[in-house]
Formats: structure tokens, sequence, C-alpha cells
């Protein structure tokens, strides 16, 4: 059984973390593909202030086509807008998985600001590794005005159910100004700023092997790179904590590990692959001898594009 003493550890961590008070009328679910994609289009036509969307990759097809549509159409309507796009350096500038490397969504991205000029929409390419396979843009989801649309989706056909297949994922809107405020800021300033940032909607933008020394070291600067922020709420009400982290020994890493053990029933975990590390499948054998439940969510292997390139 798990001491008092490292449990009193594991909960100390948790009860030390700054905290953002958050209205319960303020956090909303949704619970298919469907209804984020209707919600995610209705912000963007509604936005006042600022949109900023953060996604693995913004895919040329009709569901992105259809989210930069609307982004070119709030920019239009209310040219005070600050709207922003950031997506994965190299994820951008390649097909899907087995297609030729022709028309990429960067090539889109440069024909779209070229037929709507006069209205800038920067779409930033954010390069994580100096190769894909070695890292992607993992910080997702979209800031507009006061409120965060939490989502890992990507913005495509099946991420918004566009047409018959989807691909599910999690989604929350959190209306909280604060957080809105932390998280834009630290995305102006880690992101768009970042050594190695390059907008991917200038058809003069560097090749990968001339910023890859940038690259290398922008990587080592994000792992120091975390929210900043003053906490306004105790222990004892509803509240969140914005974490963000790169590499094992970020925050957010140790945060995840010390969560673990302070179930008191049941832990879920929803994970599109099942390759934990070491440390936290220790966490999950010693939850199980103290006869706690472990539920674990899988995404199937038909769910994403290396699957479908091999078939």
């Amino acid at each position: 059984m798990l001491s008092k003493f490292k449990r009193n550890k594991h909960q100390q961590h948790l009860a030390q973390l700054p905290k953002i008070s958050q209205s319960v009328d303020d956090v909303d679910f949704f619970y298919a593909p469907a209804n984020f994609r209707e919600t995610l289009l209705e912000k963007i036509a509604s936005a006042t202030r600022r949109i900023c969307i953060i996604a693995l990759y913004l895919e040329q097809d009709d569901g992105g086509k259809g989210i930069l549509d609307a982004l070119y159409a709030a920019k239009r309507q209310r040219p005070e807008l600050d709207v922003r796009v950031l997506v994965d350096w190299h994820r951008a500038q390649r097909g899907r998985i087995g297609a030729a490397a022709s028309n990429t969504n960067a090539d889109w991205y440069c024909r779209m600001a070229q037929e709507n000029p006069g209205i800038d929409i920067p779409v930033y390419g954010v390069p994580i590794n100096t190769r894909e396979a070695l890292g992607v843009l993992h910080f997702k989801g979209f800031i507009i005005d006061d409120s965060v649309l939490y989502s890992g989706a990507s913005l495509n056909d099946v991420y918004l159910h566009q047409h018959d297949k989807y691909r599910y994922d999690r989604y929350q809107l959190i209306r909280n100004a604060q957080m809105a405020d932390i998280m834009f800021d630290w995305v102006t300033q880690n992101l768009i700023k970042g050594r190695g940032v390059n907008r991917l909607d200038d058809i003069n933008r560097p090749k990968s092997p001339e910023i890859k020394n940038d690259i290398r070291l922008y990587r080592q600067e994000l792992r120091d790179a975390s929210f900043h922020f003053q906490g306004d709420a105790d222990n004892e009400q509803l509240s969140v904590t914005p974490l963000v982290g790169l590499g094992k020994s970020s925050l957010l890493n140790k945060t995840i590990f010390h969560l673990m053990p302070c179930a008191e029933h049941k832990l879920t975990i929803c994970t599109p692959y099942f390759n934990l590390p070491a440390i936290l499948v220790r966490n999950i054998i010693q939850l199980l001898r103290e006869g706690k439940k472990v539920e674990i969510i899988v995404g199937d292997k038909t769910a994403n594009d290396f699957f479908h390139s091999r078939r």
C-alpha cells in the first residue's frame, strides 16, 4: 500500500500549484466532433478582440477550408481583430503520409493570403524539433476573446466530422478572462516570437535545413518556458491550472506523475497511443495493488494516417 507519507507528498504537489478561480457556469463540455466544429465556427463569427488558433495542422480540405474561410470573413468584417494561426512547421509542408509533397497546406496558406490582399492572417509554423518524426506541436487549443476552447483536435474533415468519418477528441469550452490572457501572452512570447518560428503564408519562408540550428536552440528554450501567474483560488473551490511542458522533467509531467497516485477510487486515462513511460506504469501497478480501478481508453489504429498509408 502507498504509505501515508508518500500520498501526502503527491497531494502536496497538487495543493501547491497556483490556481485560477473558475465559475462552474462558465464551463461547457461537448461530446461530438460536429458540436465542436459548430461551436468553433460560432465563436470565430462572434469574436470581437482576438482569435488564436493552435493545432497540429489546418488541412486543405472541406473542414479546414471552412475554418480558414471563417477566419478571413471575421477579419474582413472586423479589421481590428487580432487573428493568428499556429500549426506544426514540418506537418504543414508535406502531404499526407504516402502522398506527394506538392500543393501542401503551406502552399494553400500562401494562396489564401494572395487572394485576400489587405487582410492579414498570419499562419505561423512552429518547429518543435528538426524533423517531424522527432516531435511535433502539441500545444493545442483555441483562444477567442475571453474563452478557451480546449481540444487536441486538428482541423480537417475527420476531426471536424465534415462528412461520414470522424475522429473523436476532448472538447471543453472554458470562459475565463485571466486564463485566456495567460495563455495568449504565453503563445505570443514563446511561440510567435520564438527562435526558428516563421510564417508559412510567406512564399519566401526559409527551408528547414536553413534554420536547423535555430530549431535546436529553440527546443532548449522551450524546456524552460512555463506559465507565470499569481493564483487567486484556494484548494477548496473550483479552479483551473494551466500547465505546459516540454521534456521529461517539465512541470506538466511532474504533475501527471503526482496526480495518478491521488486517485481514491478510479483512474481513467484517455490516450491515442499506449506507450506510457515506466514511471507511470509503476503508478498504475501500485493503484491496482491497492484495489483501485484503472480504465485505459486508447485510439484505434485505423484512426490515424499511418494506418491508412500502409493498407
